[in-house]
């Protein structure tokens, strides 16, 4: 039995979640079991809490930037978990990784410019060189008994014939759980390296790795990969703090910096969130045993999932996670018809899962399940799939 409790169901409705109270205006409805966006259902452990209630109560939340302990904090828990030690000047704090791309976008591309991306893949990536006027550039993920793969030819292919600027990398990968390995995440360095390409590393979900995989991070390739690498890392999947609104953007090069530290500025921003610096800080120095044992208890839900899908929902395929707790979930087997599946997860089984369509137009028949919830939730919602699979099959 762990230190820490995973299996408590805490009450979110009433509490302006964007998971649990926006279902009639986002679904039409407010009946619905929701495992979609990427928030957990689990609090932080007391360690954590109590520092920032002890930073609530002084009741003075001023100005702010990063002091030596908030530094230290990163340092410790990039060195320990990743393997990299993060100079003091390399990291700028953000109020988020979404914003930070859309910097990044504007800050080392041009209007009209290419920038590349692997679908399935996380679509605020695609929003963000859209609405930015750039022009999204698609190396399709390949699909194969069960399994993703990058498609390397049609990497470089797409690069030059595109004069790609600007590649965003999702590592790992949200929707489709992949950890990439050191010689894949080497081979696409090598292009981009020769072809001058800047990369968006994005490791949001880089603390959420299973046994048999190791997370890789970017910047430990080797310095000759720097001039154009900004790291995106946050500590807000890891630690369910989303709504505190922090990232840390870590850039080695000085001048690559410069030029991000000025597209922020002209977005006028610059001081960070009090408290989400607090919670950062004792978080990364106080946070890892509560993370260790999350991460076996997510583990434990991969493999519920697992076996019910076999012994139940055989026709429901499990694309096998290597990281995140977003599970890609293949329903092909069950219709052919996008707005069919919609409205048997939807209106039939009452799940607010996260639709294929919207990561790619070549995954309208999947969904992704956020399995960070208590065990009994993710138990409740897979009956309820069961159920209505069962009734529309008789249908």
């Amino acid at each position: 039995m762990g230190k820490y409790n995973f299996d408590e169901i805490i009450a979110r409705k009433g509490t302006s979640s964007l998971k649990f109270d926006f279902g009639p205006e986002r679904k039409g409805r407010d009946d619905l079991l929701p495992l979609w966006v990427a928030d957990m259902d689990f609090k932080l452990p007391e360690e954590i809490l109590s520092d920032i209630q002890k930073r609530v109560a002084h009741g003075i939340f001023g100005y702010t930037d990063p002091k030596d302990a908030y530094k230290a904090s990163l340092r410790h828990w990039f060195e320990k978990r990743h393997g990299f030690v993060i100079e003091d000047d390399w990291n700028t704090i953000e109020p988020g990784m979404v914003h930070s791309i859309s910097l990044a976008i504007r800050a080392f591309t041009k209007p009209g410019d290419a920038v590349l991306i692997q679908q399935p893949v996380y679509y605020p990536f695609m929003e963000s060189i859209a609405l930015n006027g750039r022009k999204v550039v698609n190396n399709q993920l390949v699909y194969k008994d069960g399994h993703y793969e990058i498609d390397f030819d049609d990497f470089e292919k797409k690069i030059v014939s595109e004069d790609v600027k600007m590649f965003i990398l999702c590592s790992p990968h949200n929707p489709v759980g992949r950890v990439w390995t050191k010689e894949e995440l080497q081979k696409m360095a090598d292009i981009c390296l020769k072809r001058n390409i800047y990369v968006f590393s994005d490791e949001i979900h880089s603390d959420f790795v299973y046994s048999g995989h190791k997370h890789v991070s970017y910047i430990t390739l080797g310095d000759k990969y720097w001039k154009r690498l900004i790291l995106g890392t946050a500590p807000s999947k890891t630690f369910n703090i989303a709504g505190l609104q922090l990232a840390n953007i870590i850039i080695p090069d000085e001048e690559t910096r410069a030029v991000f530290k000025r597209e922020n500025e002209a977005a006028g921003y610059s001081q960070g969130n009090v408290l989400a610096m607090t919670a950062t800080a004792s978080a990364y120095t106080k946070g890892e045993e509560w993370l260790d044992e999350l991460i076996c208890y997510l583990e434990g839900n991969v493999n519920y999932l697992r076996s019910f899908l076999k012994e139940n929902l055989p026709e429901v395929k499990l694309i096998e996670p290597e990281g995140t707790y977003l599970v890609w979930l293949d329903f092909s087997g069950i219709t052919d018809d996008p707005k069919e599946l919609e409205k048997l997860i939807v209106d039939e089984a009452k799940l607010w899962l996260d639709s294929g369509a919207i990561f790619g137009k070549e995954t309208a028949l999947f969904e992704r399940i956020n399995i960070a919830c208590p065990r009994a939730v993710l138990e409740q919602a897979l009956w309820q799939l069961y159920k209505a699979v069962e009734k529309h099959g008789k249908a």
